[in-house]
């Protein structure tokens, strides 16, 4: 199964979840975008990975248009459908991939990632068609959780966030991330940081994990060393409900 279909094949299910996700809906990391993307109140925001629109209808009120770009059908389903239910008429929402967006060089003001850059198989291409799409002088905001810099913890993050989610690619560290960036001409700083506490229960049902790999989560979670526990506030023995780290990055076009 290639990735567009893992992804369409676990998130198409999902999407009513994923509406409801109070994640997803809301948090410091979104307040920490629409901070640092609204300017003048007339940009025009493209947010990648939209799933059911929560990034893109935030945005919507504050600025010109807001656009959002999924692969799943039943979330761009669930985004208008939200729209429609707040009143929200300046955005709209498009199936793409994130690898090789269907808009024009120089598009948008401000291009967004919340919580699903770890799905790109390619994370290379999807800077640069970011930095293609943005206006001179555009801003490019990717919130996301990141590895620690140990092995042992990059590991573990990315072993228990596949067998979670098969269509998971790799949550990156801060520092691939702004090696990415520059790569891709983007001059990029670390905005923020944040630990969003994980309800074990609500993580595993909202994705429909199998009884099989929940199960395979509590063994991998009990087995990790104690370092690795404490990393992640996985302090309380019993108890699966853990800490996520995510940063918030800002990146610009190089002059």
């Amino acid at each position: 199964m290639d990735q567009t279909a893992s992804i369409q094949d676990r998130f198409g299910p999902a999407a009513a979840a994923y509406v409801t996700s109070a994640v997803h809906r809301s948090g410091p990391d979104l307040d920490a975008l629409l901070a640092a993307g609204v300017r003048t109140g007339h940009e025009r925001v493209l947010d990648l990975g939209c799933g059911p629109g929560h990034t893109a209808l935030a945005f919507a009120p504050r600025v010109a248009e807001a656009v959002g770009l999924d692969l799943t059908p039943a979330m761009l389903d669930a985004a208008r459908a939200q729209a429609m239910e707040r009143g929200i008429s300046n955005a709209r929402f498009e199936p793409g991939n994130a690898e090789a967006l269907p808009f024009p060089d120089a598009s948008f003001d401000v291009v967004t990632s919340r919580h699903s850059a770890h799905h790109v198989a390619d994370p290379a291409a999807m800077l640069r068609e970011v930095a293609r799409v943005l206006v001179p002088g555009g801003l490019f905001l990717l919130s996301d959780a990141v590895a620690p810099d140990d092995a042992a913890s990059d590991t573990f993050l990315n072993a228990f966030e596949v067998l979670r989610d098969p269509s998971h690619v790799r949550d990156h560290r801060e520092a691939d991330w702004q090696a990415l960036l520059a790569t891709a001409g983007l001059a990029s700083e670390v905005l923020d940081r944040f630990v969003l506490e994980i309800d074990f229960e609500a993580w595993v049902t909202r994705i429909g994990t199998s009884a099989e790999a929940t199960a395979g989560l509590r063994v991998l979670f009990d087995a990790a060393p104690a370092e690795v526990r404490a990393r992640f506030g996985l302090e309380r023995p019993g108890d699966y409900d853990f800490q996520l780290p995510i940063a918030v990055l800002r990146a610009e076009p190089q002059a």
